[in-house]
């Protein structure tokens, strides 16, 4: 549907408004301030004569004289006078003289009146007060005129800085106005859904309210309404901003757009004004859309603050909004848009029927919207034959857009560094180890002895992995520090939608598997363990508390996902959070018993893989079949790996030289990832699993 308001500043047909004369507000300050000072001028200022200078001398004679201002460049004095002397001069009584009034009197110079003051003083006694002025009276109409010229600038100032004074409304007179960024015919949004990869559950969400402000007739024909709001919801990163610039670039309505922390101020009010003014706004515009960009800032559910008390300003603004959006006012042709990553502190009010009447998930992309990513993202970077799309969607689990989008930039920037004039197919892996694991930290020394600790480390993860069934296929191991790891694995784990207890025990083993090398082929443990042993524990939890993965407290789930039941009790009793403690312990024990069995019983390719990881510092998959031989089980992404394994050059590293240093006090072994299990990214570094 066309919008059939004009823009502002537009004629119909497309010319320009004629310019008519605008009053402004300052204009106003400046003729008072005028007006004062005319006013001043002519009450205070005092009167004055010329008179000749033997006429002067007649006044000193007779003592009327009080002070003499000398003007040097003027040739001239002005004499200040009795009020008796005054009134006899000009004729009239003491009201009417004024501010002590003067007499202007020409001088021969400056010299001559000093002499004649001289004479005066032996012959008539006079002693008044004698003072020389070297410049004119410009002087004293500035000193006169500077407090009111201080206080009519101070003034506009502070009139300026209460009204916005430019800056986009956001005065103490503007504080109540929406701060919404309106995208119309004249700035409209660039981005459609071309250029919105992946999302396609979503994208025809969002395009069918497109389609209701476009062709209302088609819906409201049968008797359907036009949804009043729909929910974005989803991780960071996902898109949800960019759907909403999708759909204010292809809507033909207006399209305005803030974010929830821009209702929230320190007046007490402001909130539910700008609430007020948007809708004002929106209702003269409508049909359009207004998006509302992280709406958990006023959006959180009432009672639930986190300071222990109400905060009565954000629930004031919280009210207003759930008024407009479905109160005895009529918002027809607005539709609410609103993105948010924290949907579960939300007010249920505002996700109630009538309000936001949709919530769309946009979740994290799967492989086939990862290739559509990549293929947008790749658009403009210069690429060479070796790039495969198929295998970066593979080797990126758990990425997001924003993610994908740091990747090919990541990637760019490497090859320019090594001054390539192409990006090949080894700086995207190098970009995605950069992303997951942190900066390459080649020159990092350690030890002999802390080299070899890290290498039967990673290649105790490396093997029980090995001959773990439910394990991901490994890429690769390196023992070249990253961030904060001194060692890593990578991983290419399948995407499962759900997990069952046989492949979470197998991640628990397998991360296990780095501390119970240490145990076996060394004979002491080390710090390098703690972000496994993390990991580990947080997991095995989350079988017992959250997915009634134990033995003794079956099928019992002590998690609130609205986050709104529980507070500051446990939900359970101190004898089942003793069980609990048991049955966690139980299971870590259990695996790590496990992994120990394995490394024993394959303790030759273990230290055959060691040898090699302190030799070159980085083994593949294909050293790994070498060693050990193919896996038992095969994985579709382990035959993917595979092929592409196949295809692949292997070039070692060069090897560092050893060098000798104190050991660091403390130190893990691969990077630290999310706990999330629906984040499978960090699973590229041996991390949490799905």
């Amino acid at each position: 549907m066309e919008n059939n308001n004009n823009p502002l500043g537009k004629m119909p047909g497309g010319g320009k408004k004629p310019k008519f004369f605008k009053f402004n507000l300052y204009w106003m300050y400046s003729i008072i301030a005028i007006m004062l000072i005319g006013l001043y001028w002519l009450n205070d200022n005092p009167m004055s004569r010329e008179i000749s200078l033997t006429q002067f001398e007649e006044i000193v004679k007779e003592g009327g004289v009080e002070k003499v201002m000398v003007q040097t460049k003027n040739h001239s004095i002005e004499a200040y006078l009795t009020d008796s002397m005054a009134q006899k001069v000009f004729n009239t009584s003491k009201e009417k003289l004024g501010r002590q009034p003067v007499v202007i009197v020409t001088i021969p110079s400056a010299d001559k009146f000093q002499d004649l003051a001289g004479e005066w003083k032996k012959e008539y006694g006079f002693n008044a007060d004698i003072k020389y002025d070297k410049d004119n009276n410009f002087t004293d109409l500035l000193i006169t005129l500077a407090p009111f010229l201080l206080l009519v600038v101070f003034w506009i100032f502070l009139m300026r800085r209460m009204s916005g004074g430019g800056g986009g409304g956001a005065g103490v007179f503007n504080v109540g106005k929406s701060k919404a960024q309106l995208f119309d015919k004249d700035n409209a949004v660039n981005v459609t859904f071309k250029d919105v990869a992946g999302l396609s559950e979503a994208k025809q969400e969002i395009q069918e309210i497109v389609e209701f402000l476009k062709n209302p007739s088609k819906y409201t024909e049968l008797g359907g309404k036009i949804p009043k709001g729909a929910l974005l919801v989803g991780p960071p990163g996902t898109g949800k901003t960019l759907l909403a610039k999708a759909v204010a670039g292809e809507a033909n309505v207006p399209f305005f757009s803030l974010s929830g922390s821009d209702f929230v101020e320190m007046f007490v009010g402001v909130g539910a004004s700008r609430v007020r003014d948007l809708f004002k706004q929106a209702k003269e515009k409508s049909p359009c859309i207004v998006f509302i960009d992280e709406i958990d800032a006023v959006g959180r559910a009432r009672g639930k603050n986190p300071n222990m008390g109400s905060n009565d300003e954000r629930e004031n603004t919280l009210n207003q909004l759930l008024t407009e959006m479905d109160g005895f006012g009529s918002n027809s042709g607005v539709i609410i848009l609103a993105a948010t990553n924290r949907a579960d502190i939300l007010d249920k009010a505002l996700l109630r029927a009538g309000r936001f009447d949709r919530q769309i998930y946009v979740e994290l992309p799967d492989l086939n919207d990862r290739k559509e990513i990549f293929r947008v993202h790749l658009h403009p970077v210069k690429m060479d034959e070796t790039i495969d799309i198929d295998l970066l969607a593979r080797q990126t689990p758990g990425f997001s857009g924003a993610d994908i989008a740091n990747v090919c930039n990541e990637a760019a920037l490497i090859a320019a560094r090594n001054g390539k004039t192409a990006v090949q197919k080894q700086d995207f892996m190098d970009a995605v180890d950069r992303i997951v694991g942190g900066l390459e930290k080649k020159s990092k020394i350690t030890t002999v002895e802390e080299k070899r600790s890290i290498a039967i480390h990673e290649a105790g993860h490396a093997t029980v992995s090995w001959f773990l069934e439910h394990a991901s296929p490994l890429v690769k191991v390196t023992i070249v520090p990253r961030g904060k790891a001194l060692g890593a694995a990578w991983y290419l784990p399948e995407e499962r939608q759900i997990t069952t207890k046989e492949q979470m025990l197998d991640d628990l083993c397998a991360t296990l598997g780095g501390r119970a090398a240490e145990e076996v082929f060394l004979g002491k443990i080390s710090s390098g363990a703690a972000n496994d042993l993390e990991r580990v524990t947080k997991q095995a939890y989350a079988m017992v508390v959250y997915y009634g993965m134990s033995d003794k407290l079956p099928n019992i789930c002590y998690y609130d996902s609205s986050g709104q039941e529980y507070g500051f009790s446990k939900p359970y009793s101190d004898d089942t959070a003793k069980i609990i403690d048991a049955e966690v312990s139980a299971l870590i024990t259990q695996e790590y018993e496990r992994a120990k069995n394995i490394l024993k019983q394959y303790a030759e390719g273990h230290s055959s893989l060691t040898k090699i990881l302190i030799e070159k510092e980085v083994i593949f998959n294909e050293d790994l079949i070498t060693i050990f031989g193919k896996r038992p089980w095969i994985s579709r992404s382990e035959e993917i790996l595979a092929d592409e394994e196949a295809r692949k050059a292997h070039e070692p590293k060069e090897t560092k030289p050893e060098e000798t240093v104190e050991p660091e006090a403390e130190s893990n072994n691969v990077s630290t990832g999310g706990n999330d299990d629906s984040d499978l990214r960090d699973v590229i570094y041996y991390d949490s699993n799905n």
